[in-house]
């Protein structure tokens, strides 16, 4: 399976449908976001399982979640508290990576983290967040990359790394172009009243001070 080009508005156009298809059936998507190239699967037990064996990843270590807006989250039981609520509308969409407590019942656990929480951003993408609108439900993230590797930068470096999955057709990998160098999303944990910052990205604790104050890490 050859990427998809997935860059120009009708290759966006053309292109989601099929990939609505792929993840519906249980395929795993390698995609452009607005840092680095990801890899993600729809947000049910079976393909997260099959997204962490393909990146060769410990259960410990969960997969964030994508959303099309904060609806999505709501939607499926994901609560924010007022340093969530405050940061998310300054921040979203965009490169921040809120970690949220609920979902029980309606997200699998393997994208829990150990404090209890999943990770989630509404992305900036714009290509992205339509094709999780079509989708329906969030769509997991991480980076695609070989466990002690960095990032691949574009889509044939990606279908070099995970040529045996993109052979049989498990894998889609989506052309968005080659992507720079540019660090994450930043990661915030608001699953208590205090947020605690979890990794600094894009965006500077100073930043999300700056925005939002007291309420900020």
């Amino acid at each position: 399976m050859t990427p998809v080009p997935f860059q120009t508005p009708a290759e966006i156009a053309a292109g989601i449908p099929r990939v609505v298809t792929h993840l519906r059936a249980g395929g795993l998507l390698a995609y452009p976001t607005e840092t680095v190239y990801g890899l993600g699967s729809r947000a049910v037990q079976t393909d997260v399982a099959a997204l962490a064996a393909l990146k060769g990843r410990a259960a410990s270590k969960p997969f964030l979640l994508l959303v099309s807006d904060r609806a999505m989250a709501e939607s499926h039981g994901l609560a924010s508290n007022a340093s969530a609520d405050a940061l998310a509308r300054a921040f979203w969409p965009g490169p921040l990576t809120l970690v949220l407590p609920g979902g029980s019942g309606r997200l699998p656990d393997l994208l829990r983290g150990p404090d209890g929480g999943i990770a989630v951003r509404w992305t900036s993408h714009q290509a992205i967040a339509q094709l999780v609108a079509a989708l329906g439900v969030p769509l997991t993230s991480t980076s695609a990359n070989l466990p002690g590797q960095p990032p691949g930068p574009g889509a044939a470096a990606i279908a070099r790394d995970f040529a045996p999955a993109v052979q049989t057709g498990q894998l889609m990998v989506l052309d968005g172009g080659v992507l720079g160098n540019r660090p994450p999303s930043t990661v915030v944990d608001c699953t208590r009243p205090e947020a605690e910052i979890v990794r600094e990205g894009t965006l500077s604790v100073a930043e999300l001070r700056r925005a939002v104050g007291r309420l900020a890490p």
